[in-house]
C-alpha cells in the first residue's frame, strides 16, 4: 500500500542522491520521441533521473540510427530495442542484454482500409502492400498468410501512397499512423500483427553485459526511475507529452494523446493488473523466458538466426526490475 503510493506521487519528492552528484548517463531511443517513449521522458520530467541521482541524457533516434551498435560499441549506456533485434543482434556478436519491456505487447500492424472489408491478416488479399523489407514481422506475416493476390512493396515510411489509392496496405504501428490516416478522415483498420503468433516485447530498454558487470548500481537506479517514470506515464501523461512535442514538434497534440491510450494497452494489456494500492512494478517490464524462447524459434524458423547461434537466457534479465525481491521463488528473476 505504502510503495504503491509513494509509486503515484511521483519522483520529485525523493531524497536527493548521495553527495548531490549526479552520474551522466546516456539513453539512446530507437526513434524521434513519440508515445512509446512516454515512460522515458515522464522519468526525466517528474525528475525520478535525478531523484536516483541520476543525469540521463534522452538521445533520440531516427531512420537508419545504428541504436545496437552505438550500444555495444559503448557510445551510450542504455538502448530502446525491440526483443527480435536483441537476439538478432547477439547473433551477430553483440553482447547486449534487454533489461526492462515497456510494451509487453508488439504495436506491429497492418493498416487498411474500413471500406475494404478485410478484418483479418487472413483476408488480405487483392491489394497492394507495403512492407519493410527483411524485417522479422513481415518475413512471418509473409510466411504465415496467404496473401493471395497482393503485391508486395517496399515501405516507405509515408502514407501518402495509403491515401492516394483505394487497394493498398501498409505496416504501421498501431499509435502512429492509423491515428494520422483517421486525423485526415479516412476510417482504418489496425490488423495487429501479434495476432498471429508474433509477439515481440518492444521498447526494451537494453544494455550492455559490461555495464551490468561493472555498474549495476547504476543499471538498477536506471531501471527503477524507468518503471516509477512508465507508471506515471499510465496515470498522467500530459507532461511528458509536453516534452516529446518539444523534441518532436511535428507531432500534434490531439494525436499524441490519443497515442498515449493506445501504447497503455500494450503496456498494460489484459492479464495484467495495476492499481493505486499496489504497486505496478510487479508486472511493469518484467520479461518470461517463454516469450523470448518461442520468439527464437520463430527467427529459426524464418532463416534469420541459427538455432545454435545463442541461449535465450542471456538475452535477457528481470534481475533489476524493482519487483525483483517481491516476486515468488518460483519465478524468482535471473
Amino acid at each position: 500500500m505504502l510503495l504503491g503510493l509513494v509509486m503515484c506521487l511521483g519522483c520529485e519528492s525523493r531524497a536527493p542522491a548521495p553527495n548531490g552528484v549526479p552520474r551522466p548517463v546516456q539513453l539512446q531511443l530507437n526513434w524521434i520521441p513519440d508515445a512509446q517513449h512516454g515512460g522515458f521522458l515522464a522519468a526525466e520530467t517528474d525528475g525520478c533521473f535525478a531523484a536516483e541521482g541520476l543525469d540521463i541524457a534522452i538521445k533520440s533516434g531516427g531512420p537508419g540510427t545504428p541504436v545496437l551498435q552505438k550500444l555495444a560499441m559503448g557510445q551510450v549506456d542504455f538502448a530502446i530495442a525491440n526483443a527480435d533485434q536483441v537476439l538478432l543482434a547477439r547473433a551477430q556478436g553483440a553482447d547486449v542484454v534487454a533489461l526492462f519491456a515497456a510494451l509487453q505487447n508488439s504495436p506491429r500492424c497492418v493498416m487498411v482500409r474500413e471500406s475494404s472489408g478485410i478484418e483479418t491478416l487472413d483476408q488480405l488479399h487483392d491489394l497492394t502492400l507495403a512492407l519493410g523489407e527483411g524485417k522479422a514481422f513481415a518475413e512471418f506475416l509473409k510466411s504465415h498468410v496467404p496473401l493471395e493476390r497482393v503485391r508486395v512493396v517496399p515501405y516507405v515510411g509515408s502514407v501518402a501512397a495509403f491515401l492516394a489509392q483505394e487497394d493498398y496496405a501498409q505496416q504501421g504501428y498501431v499509435f502512429s499512423e492509423p491515428l494520422v490516416v483517421r486525423a485526415l478522415g479516412v476510417p482504418v483498420r489496425a490488423l495487429m500483427v501479434s495476432d498471429l503468433g508474433f509477439n515481440p516485447y518492444s521498447s526494451c530498454v537494453v544494455t550492455r553485459s559490461e555495464m551490468i558487470e561493472q555498474h549495476p548500481e547504476i543499471v538498477a537506479k536506471t531501471i527503477s526511475a524507468i518503471a516509477r517514470g512508465w507508471q506515471i506515464y499510465l496515470e498522467s501523461p500530459e507532461k511528458a507529452n509536453a516534452e516529446i512535442r518539444v523534441r518532436n514538434s511535428d507531432m500534434p497534440a490531439e494525436i499524441l494523446a490519443q497515442a498515449a491510450s493506445e501504447v497503455a494497452r500494450l503496456v498494460q494489456p489484459g492479464d495484467l493488473s495495476f492499481s493505486r494500492d499496489r504497486s505496478p512494478s510487479h508486472s511493469l517490464g518484467r520479461m518470461t523466458r517463454q516469450r523470448w524462447q518461442q520468439l527464437a524459434d520463430q527467427l529459426v524458423e524464418l532463416g534469420m538466426l541459427d538455432e545454435q547461434a545463442l541461449q535465450v537466457d542471456d538475452a535477457f534479465t528481470n534481475r533489476f526490475l524493482p519487483s525483483a525481491q517481491a516476486i515468488v521463488p518460483s519465478e524468482a528473476p535471473r
